[in-house]
This record gives C-alpha cells, sequence and structure tokens, in this order.
C-alpha cells in the first residue's frame, strides 16, 4: 500500500531557537516517554512532539548557524540525541536522521542551501544508500529511484535518496569519477514529489516510521546534488568532520539514551517490585544490583569512549588539518562498540525486570527492540570492527566509506 504524496507540514516555531540543545533535548523526554507508545502503535513519531522537537532545534543539530541551524558539535550532537532518546528511542532516532541528512547543507551551493533549509521548518530525513538512477539533463539529473528506511519521512518537507549518475537513458555502466568509482550522489526532493509505500512493520524502532519512498524521473537542479565524499563548500570545522563518522556518532548517541532510559525503568521498577513468592523488593537482591551497576558502566564507559574519539577528531577539524584514514576508523569503531555496549545495558536491565519486562505496556520492552534494531544499521554493524581492525593493522579498508 503506497501513501501518496503527503503535503509538508509547517510548524509555528518559538522566537528564539534555544541555545542549550541538550538542555532543550532534556526537557522534552518526558514528553517523548508518554507518547512513546502511541508513536510505536500509529509507527509514526506523534505529530505533537514531532512539533515540539522542530521548535527546539533538534532537527537541524548540523545545520549552519548562518541557515539558522544550530550548527552543534559532534559531542553535542550525540549528548542531545542520549537526552531525546532517554525518553524514547524512535525520537532520539527521527533526529539523528534529521540531523545527519541536513549536515549536506555544507556541501550545497548558498542559494540551494537557503532555499532548503533557511525555513525554519525545515525537515529534511531520506537514505544515502546509492540505489537510485540518475540521468544527467540540462541544468540538473532526472532522478529515479525507491529507497527503503526512510526514516521520519511523514513529517519531512524535504527527502533525500543516494543515486548513481549516468550519461544517457540507454547507459549499462555509470558515469565513472576521475579516481575510477561510480560517480554517486546524494539528491534531494520536496516532499510533496515524494511517494511514501507504507512498509514499516518491523520489531522495534516502529515510532520511526522508516517506510520507503520513491521518485520516478523527478528532475533534480544540479545545485540539489552532493557527495560527502568530496570537499564541503562552507569552510566551518563542523564541515570538515567525516559525515560518515556523525552518521555512525549520532546513533552511538540515541542507543546511549535508550540504554540510560532502560537503566531509569529498572530502577524505578525494582524500587516497587516484589517478584511473586518473594518478600523482598528487586532492589534488595544482591543479583539486580550487580547487573543495575554493570548496565550503569557499560553506558558511562561506552560515552568515555565516545567523547574520547570524538575529541581528538574535533580538535583536528577545528584546525583545518585532515582527518586520515585511521581517525576515521577509531570514530565509527567508538560508535560501533557504543551501540554494542548500549544493547548489553538494555539487555541486563531487562532481564533484571523479569517478567514485567515482557508486556507492552512496558518501556523496558520497546527499549529493548528499539535499541536490537539500532545495532542492525550499517554503520555500526558488527562488520566495522574488521573495517576499523584493518586500518589499525596497516590494511587497506576495503572500500567501505570512513
Amino acid at each position: 500500500m503506497a501513501i501518496e504524496s503527503i503535503p509538508a507540514r509547517r510548524v509555528q516555531l518559538a522566537t528564539d531557537v534555544p541555545v542549550d540543545p541538550v538542555a532543550a533535548a532534556a526537557a522534552l523526554a518526558a514528553r517523548a516517554a508518554r507518547v512513546a507508545a502511541a508513536g510505536e502503535s500509529a509507527r509514526r513519531l506523534d505529530p505533537g512532539l514531532a512539533s515540539a522537537m522542530a521548535e527546539a532545534g533538534l532537527f537541524r543539530l548540523l545545520v549552519p548557524r548562518a541557515l539558522g541551524g544550530l550548527e552543534s558539535e559532534p559531542a553535542v550532537m550525540v549528548d542531545a540525541l542520549a537526552e531525546i532518546a532517554r525518553g524514547d528511542g524512535a525520537a532520539g532516532w527521527c533526529a539523528m536522521i534529521a540531523s545527519t541528512t541536513a549536515v549536506l547543507s555544507g556541501w550545497l551551493p548558498e542559494n540551494e542551501a537557503r532555499a532548503i533549509f533557511a525555513d525554519p521548518a525545515s525537515v529534511t530525513g531520506g537514505v544515502f544508500h546509492p540505489r537510485g538512477r540518475a540521468i544527467a539533463c540540462d541544468g540538473g539529473f532526472r532522478v529515479s529511484g525507491r529507497w527503503t528506511f526512510a526514516s521520519g519521512c511523514e513529517h519531512c518537507t524535504w527527502l533525500l535518496g543516494g543515486a548513481l549518475v549516468f550519461d544517457a537513458p540507454d547507459a549499462a555502466r555509470p558515469r565513472l569519477r576521475p579516481d575510477g568509482v561510480p560517480d554517486a550522489r546524494l539528491f534531494f526532493f520536496p516532499a510533496g514529489d515524494v511517494r511514501i509505500h507504507d512498509t514499516w512493520s518491523t520489531s522495534g524502532m516502529r515510532g520511526t516510521g522508516s517506510h520507503d519512498i520513491e521518485v520516478n524521473d523527478l528532475f533534480v537542479p544540479a545545485g540539489r546534488a552532493a557527495w560527502p565524499a568530496d570537499p564541503a563548500l562552507r569552510r566551518e570545522a563542523l564541515y570538515r568532520f567525516p559525515v560518515f563518522g556523525l552518521l555512525a556518532l549520532g546513533i552511538a548517541g540515541v542507543a546511549l539514551g535508550i540504554a540510560r532510559g532502560a537503566i531509569d525503568d529498572v530502577a524505578a521498577l525494582a524500587c516497587e517490585k516484589v517478584p511473586t513468592g518473594g518478600r523482598r523488593r528487586l532492589a534488595e537482591r544482591s543479583a539486580i544490583q550487580a547487573d543495575v551497576a554493570r548496565a550503569e558502566a557499560a553506558v558511562a564507559g561506552a560515552r568515555a569512549h565516545v567523547h574520547d574519539a570524538i575529541g581528538s577528531a574535533w580538535e583536528k577539524a577545528r584546525r583545518g588539518d585532515d582527518l586520515g584514514l585511521r581517525d576515521r576508523a577509531l570514530l565509527r569503531l567508538a560508535a560501533t562498540d557504543a551501540v554494542r555496549r548500549a544493547a548489553e545495558a538494555v539487555d541486563l536491565a531487562y532481564e533484571a525486570g523479569g517478567g514485567s519486562s515482557i508486556h507492552d505496556a512496558s518501556p523496558l520492552s520497546r527499549r529493548f527492540r528499539d535499541v536490537h534494531v539500532a545495532t542492525q544499521h550499517v554503520m555500526v554493524a558488527k562488520p566495522t570492527y574488521e573495517v576499523a581492525g584493518r586500518v589499525l593493522l596497516g590494511l587497506d579498508p576495503g572500500g567501505e566509506l570512513l
């Protein structure tokens, strides 16, 4: 079943965008938690919450200040995403997708970047994978394609999809770049020109509404196409930071927030629940105490690892130094390991909750499903360990985009 091109939803923004996105996210976390079950049932982010997040600037964390965005440092982005995901992982995920697609504003010509991002109600989303086909034509490209996992597509005003570039409609092979690599681009489409297919029936992250999106022979001006492996057009430090590193770190921030929320949930449950046949609350049992402590250590250690990796890379970006393969590999390694540690923490909290955890009404049930969807993302999947290991051993990363 397809959802025909839905009209772009407009939001009324606050006069002053919050300066501190972490505080803004923390302020919305409780609201996100209250509507999380409804969003999961509807398979989309609650519209009221989406509007509040837009007003707080949480969909524009990586948009340049010159375009009205927050231009947050990577560490701030991670912590802001963790705070909103502490309330609901789907909300954090939608903020992550919107922000990491919007970072491409730094790769667009000024006039096109303003056309897309200057409106403070602009929300972007989409899919980086070049599944589409773009035919070069006068002034731009004719783009066709269908992309899976378009998180938050129902509240976006612009969507993007990756495509390989062909010089003619009947060309069998894509255009090649000077280094012999196929020419891939990311193309921005007005949301009203995109068809949404209702495909999102999953074990977790249901509230993200990550349906398929499709365009057919849609003209896209040349200035609305970019590729993050190319140098950015903007000179600010944020746009010298690896885009795929930002994406992986954003996923880590969401996973760490889910884990933090799970620890909060099991702590609240443990202080009240007396298991069937028992006399002591869960909190008084040594096994539960140890598991909560292990979960806390896993989340705190993973967050420290992420911030350490970001710190050295960000300093290089600020100085204008090149971030080499090792720097990029260490970012991806920290992000991947953080997602794994977060999942371990959620598992500990879920198991500590006992039978209470299995009910749909339990937030621990949703957090368990959500975090294990996050572990499956290609940016932080298990093969990333192998890629990082190859780089650390002085070997070629095998074509992986770092």
